[in-house]
């Protein structure tokens, strides 16, 4: 083991510091740090959050109503990545959409949806424009491809958003917050001083390899007893300063800020994005007249609650039971950053 490594388990393991409660802002850290065992050399005195940055289980359930409405309504291939295609709807799943005949098509990509609806011209293909800084930049992209190659079967469902509402909303659900480094490697850094600067929420941003993961706590458990609100970039070979502009610049080209809703947050105001005006003809809710729907989840589902911060998976009475990753009742038992998903695969294994 590096001597990095052993210095920083050698923090974590003698903490002695004021109790701290550590959200793991980003899904990927979640499972990360339940693989690598993390959690088992953490003092009592630090409490592991999971929070929202897992994108499929913030999209609320009438967005997945209004993919089965485009597949089974108008006759649509729905492109969309493959977690996303068994997580509930109000009713139906992709997956149920499928099953009576609706064409779903599980993508690695938007390029890939571009490349299908080119190839497919008699069709008309909608992708599941879903997630936040990090994959927005490659759906607008995927919209200049499709205006590029003059492409008119082309459009976005979009339920894109962005971080920095969460993060003041959840900003007394957790004394740190540990930031997803690839948010940050497009966003940069300012609006994380800012965040300390104007609401005093610390943080650290990492990666996710061991090394970065334990160098993180090892610096936030060093810098929290100081009492003082704290940033800190652990994370520098990938997330500059300034982020990543060209990609910026592409989403603003192509997107505007727009209320949006957050399963378990609810609406938080300019929190997501969607197209431009002028983009209409790729704007699947315009495109196909989509009618305005009000989800609803399973009532004893308590995904919402997991997603605030305000229990563990394993407190759901569905968890394990009715709601397995077979046979799951909530999205965050369903995606692969989903915390119940980890839950269930290392906390109970």
């Amino acid at each position: 083991m590096k001597e990095q490594q052993k210095r920083a388990i050698e923090i974590i393991r003698n903490y002695d510091g004021p109790p701290v409660r550590v959200m793991e802002v980003c899904g990927t850290h979640t499972h990360e740090i339940f693989r690598l065992g993390v959690r088992k050399i953490l003092p009592s005195k630090v409490e592991l959050i999971s929070g929202p940055g897992c994108p499929v289980c913030v999209t609320p359930a009438d967005f997945i109503d209004e993919a089965v409405w485009l597949a089974l309504e108008k006759g649509v291939t729905v492109c969309t990545f493959g977690d996303l295609i068994r997580v509930p709807g109000s009713e139906k799943s992709l997956a149920d959409a499928r099953g009576l005949g609706g064409k779903i098509q599980m993508v690695y990509s938007p390029a890939d949806a571009v490349t299908y609806a080119k190839a497919h011209p008699r069709e008309q293909v909608v992708f599941l424009s879903v997630g936040f800084e990090t994959t927005t930049p490659a759906c607008c992209l995927s919209v200049k491809m499709a205006r590029e190659e003059k492409l008119t079967n082309y459009a976005l469902l979009t339920a894109n958003k962005t971080m920095p509402g969460a993060y003041g909303m959840l900003k007394d659900s957790a004394d740190v917050f540990l930031y997803p480094g690839h948010v940050n490697a497009i966003t940069g850094n300012e609006l994380n001083r800012r965040l300390v600067r104007e609401e005093g929420i610390s943080g650290v941003v990492t990666g996710f390899t061991a090394s970065e993961i334990l160098a993180a706590f090892a610096l936030l458990l060093t810098k929290f007893p100081e009492g003082q609100p704290f940033f800190i970039n652990a994370y520098p070979r990938v997330v500059k300063e300034d982020g990543n502009p060209a990609a910026r610049k592409m989403v603003e080209e192509y997107m505007e800020p727009c209320d949006s809703c957050w399963r378990g947050l609810g609406v938080i105001p300019g929190s997501g994005l969607r197209l431009k005006d002028c983009l209409a003809s790729f704007d699947a809710r315009k495109k196909y007249a989509v009618p305005k729907m009000k989800g609803h989840t399973n009532p004893g589902c308590r995904c919402g609650e997991v997603l605030k911060g305000n229990c563990r998976p394993t407190d759901c009475k569905l968890f394990g039971k009715t709601c397995t990753p077979l046979h799951p009742v909530g999205a965050c038992m369903v995606s692969n950053e989903g915390a119940c998903s980890a839950y269930f695969q290392y906390e109970t294994r």
